[in-house]
């Protein structure tokens, strides 16, 4: 099914000329946003049951706290990352690791800022590098460890809101 968009929709990052650019932000006001991503960790059965057996903890360390300490780290420098991003001060930003059924974890990133452009990017970062780092403490394991969906839940702030955020 295709999907639908409104007339007025229309890349961001491109100049006039269809070139990849950063979007001007400076004639914005700086308001409260914040945004909500998640990003899920599917295990093969005998993995998922040897990781709840150990608490999740791995020869490497917690694989929870390292997690968290690398989403949080991802984030705070996604515009390093992401080519158009704009280096925002976080104001706050929380990530949650938890069962989701049997065999998935579940990450959620929440990300605040006080800014002129959304933070969107920041907890879609967070949420997928905590996922990546999950993996990376797991695969000893398994390499058949599946990533994703990651996804944006919600944002407020800015133009338009959308989904749940914070």
């Amino acid at each position: 099914m295709a999907t639908r968009k409104s007339p007025a929709a229309k890349l961001t990052h491109l100049d006039d000329a269809g070139r990849p650019a950063m979007v001007d932000v400076s004639h914005k006001a700086a308001t409260a946003r914040t945004a909500t991503a998640e990003c899920k960790v599917r295990f093969p059965a005998e993995v998922a049951a040897q990781l709840r057996a150990s608490g999740l903890r791995a020869s490497k360390g917690g694989i929870v706290e390292t997690a968290v300490i690398a989403g949080t780290m991802a984030a705070k420098r996604t515009h390093e990352l992401i080519p158009f991003c704009h280096a925002l001060p976080l104001d706050g930003l929380k990530i949650s690791i938890d069962w989701h059924g049997e065999r998935e974890l579940r990450i959620e990133c929440t990300a605040r800022t006080n800014a002129r452009t959304g933070v969107e990017m920041e907890a879609l970062t967070g949420a997928t590098v905590a996922a990546l780092t999950v993996y990376d403490m797991s695969k000893a394991l398994s390499h058949a460890i599946v990533l994703g969906p990651a996804k944006l839940l919600g944002k407020r702030g800015g133009k338009r809101d959308f989904g749940r955020a914070g």
